[in-house]
């Protein structure tokens, strides 16, 4: 359902008992709130939590910003490299005060959050500017965007970049294939069939690049968020892919060492996705860090 969120329409999926554990679910740059594989929502509900997934702006079926346009990256990049302000539609903590509202929208005074990739930034903003309405906070595969972390090889920053030849969903579907196929996990492939069902199911719902881009835009523009972290009092758990080839593993020891008493969880042979096998682990960890509230 949508509900009406600092402003704007936002999509939820809202699942698990409505008196159990809030906890909220943000997914990363250009995902849908279907990225979080239902068979780790359903281990979630068993455990006892009410899960509410989003689609953030931009994205799924939430609000749009195409009157903002299509960013040109050629200039924001340089504008980025030359350490210069990068003007943006919108910043990460606007879409954080999206999150907010779909907590007030529900009713939810206080929430377990739970960030991946720029879902994990989303969320570093909410913890640290609304430390009353979250309860714990679990950042997958996310970074602090401090410039001194080592950076994605050449090569997967081209794939990020890269468009697909044209809008023909089938063209679509094999371009993300190959692009999330080339971040995943490398000790944990995904079964080919899965994986493209899946991207089929995403491209149907929704396919919206132009408000990617956006979200890239936004995520750049935010640079370091080092002098935010201090700020987070929740307990916090990190869980990054020791292979992650996009935000490579550093990035979580990064956020450990600068969020105040944050558990960091290192897994071998993950990459940057949600490997079907490691599953039940990443549950478990949601769990365990709800536990310490």
């Amino acid at each position: 359902m949508r509900v009406s969120a600092n402003g704007i329409g936002i999509e939820i999926d809202d699942q698990g008992l409505p008196d159990g554990e809030p906890l909220l679910m943000i997914m990363g740059l250009g995902m849908q709130l279907i990225g979080w594989p239902d068979e780790l929502v359903q281990l979630l509900v068993s455990s006892g939590f009410r899960v509410v997934r989003m689609d953030n702006r931009d994205a799924g079926l939430s609000q749009g910003f195409d009157h903002l346009g299509v960013p040109k990256m050629a200039p924001v990049m340089l504008r980025h490299v030359l350490h210069l302000p990068v003007p943006a539609p919108y910043a990460l903590a606007d879409m954080a005060g999206d999150a907010l509202g779909v907590l007030d929208a529900l009713g939810i005074a206080r929430a377990h959050v739970c960030g991946a990739s720029l879902g994990g930034m989303v969320a570093q903003h909410l913890a640290a500017r609304y430390p009353a309405r979250v309860k714990t906070l679990t950042l997958m595969m996310t970074t602090s965007g401090s410039r001194h972390l080592p950076q994605p090889a050449l090569k997967v920053r081209r794939a990020l970049l890269r468009r697909p030849a044209s809008s023909d969903p089938a063209v679509v579907v094999a371009h993300l294939q190959r692009l999330l196929t080339l971040i995943g996990s490398p000790a944990y492939p995904p079964d080919p069939e899965r994986l493209r069902a899946r991207l089929q199911a995403s491209v149907r719902r929704a396919w919206r690049p132009a408000g990617t881009a956006r979200q890239l835009v936004a995520v750049i523009a935010d640079n370091d968020r080092s002098p935010l972290l201090p700020r987070i009092e929740a307990p916090t758990r990190v869980i990054h892919g020791q292979a992650d080839p996009l935000v490579p593993v550093a990035a979580g020891h990064d956020l450990g060492a600068k969020i105040r008493a944050a558990v960091v969880d290192i897994v071998p042979g993950m990459g940057h996705d949600l490997p079907l096998q490691l599953l039940p682990r990443l549950a478990e960890a949601i769990a365990d860090n709800a536990r310490r509230a």
